[in-house]
């Protein structure tokens, strides 16, 4: 008996892969600041909780495939807040996570062997999901020295071949925060037309813009709804990432009738956490105002102490919670193993997520690391100055 070849070729996440490593190290006695995942440990709003043991069912039955209507509703009303008009029942289907809405979009306009068009550096699980259903993922540079903006028209046309079929793009950036301004949109988008590719939008993290900077969206871009495909979650946007609700957003019927056969096909997302997201959109402006305040903190807090270390090379985060830097060392897979293994400052050390599994074909990420900023701001700090004795160690016997 053997596995499939597909499952080989599958990678381990980036930013899960040093866990055994961590919990050995913690077994062992060591605290380990986790800077490796982006899982926040903001308060969820008790208006989830509060709608979860509101629940009067007597039994937890399947939620229809397309997902409940009340979270349909209210995730179409959050976009009509910030100027984009949905259909709930055409042009909505709650998938599980991002993830999921990911995988529908992807199966939705890509045969085995087509190609999906992307930044470099990506989110890790972008590879994984090509992997795991047959289809390869094409790219062009960022580069940390540009503050990792989007390159030229030509830069990025050079990445499509006759087998792309869509520009899958984050905004802000996850790993690198980088926020892109209405003319970095706008690139994608002429490009975009040029090719007749679609435009995969992944912007789960708008909601965290820091020094007042105004959101690019692809919803703001008129002209290009029959080949705008949307991801959402509440994960981030709400601290509720255990949740794992999300949304596929689309105007194109053709396309939504291909993802809700997807969704049928593994029959409904959680009925539970479906009435307990839809509650989330009654939460305050506050909420948000008090979650970008504390995270704008966090940033400066790393940024502030990572520009105090020798040798690495960072620029400021713009969006999202992650910052990219890049140490002064040959092998950040092996630095951050180390870490783990044989390194600790007074009983403490960190673990990171090493950046070569956020690039593909290009060696930049085998001396960076993707910093989570989702600890708090104090934790956030010692956290980098054990970074920056453990680099003083390690060069020592290893550079």
């Amino acid at each position: 008996m053997k596995l499939s070849q597909r499952v080989k070729e599958v990678p381990f996440s980036a930013i899960r892969k040093l866990t055994p490593l961590s919990d050995a190290a913690e077994k062992a006695g060591k605290k380990v600041y986790h800077l490796n995942i982006g899982a926040p440990d903001t308060k969820t709003p008790e208006e989830f909780l509060d709608a979860i043991r509101a629940i009067e069912l007597q039994t937890i039955d399947y939620a229809p495939s397309k997902g409940i209507k009340e979270l349909r509703e209210a995730t179409c009303g959050y976009y009509a807040r910030r100027g984009k008009s949905y259909d709930p029942e055409k042009d909505i289907v709650i998938t599980s996570g991002a993830s999921e809405a990911l995988r529908f979009a992807v199966e939705t306009i890509c045969d085995i062997g087509d190609n999906i068009v992307t930044t470099n550096p990506f989110y890790s699980n972008y590879q994984t999901m090509a992997k795991e259903i047959g289809i390869k993922m094409k790219t062009f540079d960022t580069i940390i020295d540009q503050g990792y903006r989007l390159p030229s028209k030509d830069v990025i046309q050079e990445a499509i071949d006759e087998r792309s079929r869509a520009i899958l793009i984050s905004n802000p950036s996850n790993p690198t925060g980088a926020v892109y301004s209405h003319e970095e949109i706008q690139r994608i988008v002429d490009v975009a037309l040029e090719n007749d590719l679609f435009i995969i939008a992944d912007e789960v993290y708008s909601e965290f813009i820091f020094d007042g900077a105004e959101f690019a969206s692809f919803t703001g871009v008129e002209g290009i709804d029959d080949r705008l495909i949307l991801m959402d979650s509440i994960s981030k946007r709400f601290g509720a990432c255990g949740a794992r609700i999300g949304a596929l957003i689309c105007k194109n019927p053709e396309i939504m009738d291909g993802v809700v056969r997807l969704a049928t096909s593994r029959l409904a997302v959680s009925t539970v956490d479906q009435i307990g997201a839809a509650a989330l959109y009654d939460v305050s402006d506050a909420y948000f105002r008090n979650v970008n305040d504390e995270y704008n903190r966090r940033r400066h807090a790393i940024y502030e102490e990572l520009t105090k270390l020798d040798g690495v090379k960072v620029t400021m985060p713009e969006g999202a919670f992650y910052v990219m830097p890049e140490l002064p060392v040959k092998d950040t897979d092996d630095f951050a193993a180390w870490l783990l293994n044989d390194f600790e400052d007074e009983g403490e050390t960190v673990m990171v997520a090493p950046a070569f599994g956020f690039y593909q074909n290009n060696d930049a990420g085998k001396t960076q690391v993707r910093l989570a900023y989702v600890i708090n701001e104090k934790d956030i700090r010692r956290a980098i100055q054990i970074l920056g004795k453990a680099l003083v160690e390690y060069k020592k016997d290893h550079e």
